[in-house]
């Protein structure tokens, strides 16, 4: 069966199509134009059966040293009918090929292990990778649950830290646009303590320009000061944690835990079934995410379907410029700190 692929240039229709098919955030408009102005370039596609729309993609398009041209990646995508994703994929692959000679799609598509659909991915060419961008073991609550439900999946901890914090002297609301920069001195002060590299803050501001109401930002405030802040990303049907930080006030405050709660109040309020922490690892902030429920998810990873011959030697070559590309981000954060404390 041949799907016809044709370019989206529409941001309202197309975020309709990403909604209708219980798409990503990462999926949507501003996303995509988001990572457009940060070195990629965004392509959305709408894949037709018989003149009917059955799917969609967002395709980010890496341009790469010569000879490997691009690299076409799908994040947390395609969406579309149920059971027809390795034809869709099938559709993507060939498009990415035709129209920007790529090395390889690598996709991290949001499906759980358990639909069976990563089983066929390697009939259909892809080989898994290793090269990860979104971690695929994570934690995803059910937002049809009701909040009584969901306090009971707690650990006992996490409940009794949700009424603590809530009672202290702070203020748990929507952060404004204004508010913003708050938010990202205290992102750049988590990520000194904790050794990460971050972006440059203009990569957040659009973030939150170009999302628009699909990335909402939560604060506890102390006064005027923020303490603590969580970041998301939600579409119609999924909502999803890019960043959060503490000031060490707020630490001692347990802030994050009142304010998690509130983010997944306002969540389903939307009417958003699920919600996703966006990654486990073995660290801290992992352990702080695991008592909000008693399971865990496991996506279906990382893939490359590879469109060119050089596809051995670009795996190869992408390790190596990703650690450089970390190095360099930890070191840029290192002296953005130091800067900030002359000031």
């Amino acid at each position: 069966m041949t799907l016809s692929v044709t370019p989206c240039t529409d941001p309202s229709a197309w975020d309709e199509y990403v909604n209708r098919f219980n798409g990503h955030p990462q999926q949507l408009w501003g996303w995509g134009k988001t990572k457009a102005d940060h070195g990629w370039r965004a392509d959305r596609l709408l894949i037709s059966d018989g003149g009917e729309v059955v799917g969609s993609a967002q395709l980010l398009i890496r341009p790469l040293p010569f000879p490997f041209r691009a690299l076409a990646y799908i994040p947390r995508g395609p969406q579309g009918e149920p059971g027809r994703e390795i034809q869709l994929l099938d559709a993507v692959a060939a498009y990415a090929k035709e129209a920007h000679r790529a090395v390889a799609l690598t996709i991290e598509p949001d499906w759980g292990t358990a639909a069976g659909t990563t089983v066929q991915l390697p009939g259909a060419g892809f080989r898994h990778s290793t090269n990860t961008i979104l971690i695929p073991r994570t934690l995803i609550l059910d937002l049809a649950l009701s909040e009584d439900d969901l306090l009971a999946g707690m650990s006992k901890k996490h409940r009794q830290y949700i009424r603590k914090s809530g009672r202290e002297d702070l203020e748990y609301r929507a952060v404004t646009r204004e508010e913003i920069p708050q938010c990202l001195a205290v992102y750049q002060q988590t990520a000194e303590r904790a050794g990460f590299g971050i972006h440059e803050d203009r990569y957040y501001q659009d973030i939150f320009e170009n999302l628009g109401a699909g990335s909402p930002v939560y604060a506890a405030f102390k006064g005027s000061d923020v303490v603590a802040f969580l970041w998301l990303s939600a579409s119609g049907h999924t909502a999803f944690e890019l960043y959060g930080g503490m000031t060490e006030e707020g630490e001692r405050l347990r802030a994050n835990y009142a304010l998690k709660w509130l983010a997944i109040r306002e969540m389903k309020e939307r009417g958003i079934i699920r919600y996703d922490f966006n990654g486990l690892l073995n660290d801290g902030v992992s352990r702080f995410k695991m008592g909000w429920a008693q399971h865990e998810d496991l996506l279906a990873g990382t893939w490359d379907k590879p469109l060119s011959p050089l596809y051995p030697v670009f795996t190869t070559a992408l390790p190596l410029a990703k650690t450089t590309l970390r190095k360099a981000r930890g070191a840029l954060a290192g002296l953005r700190g130091r800067l900030r404390g002359r000031r």
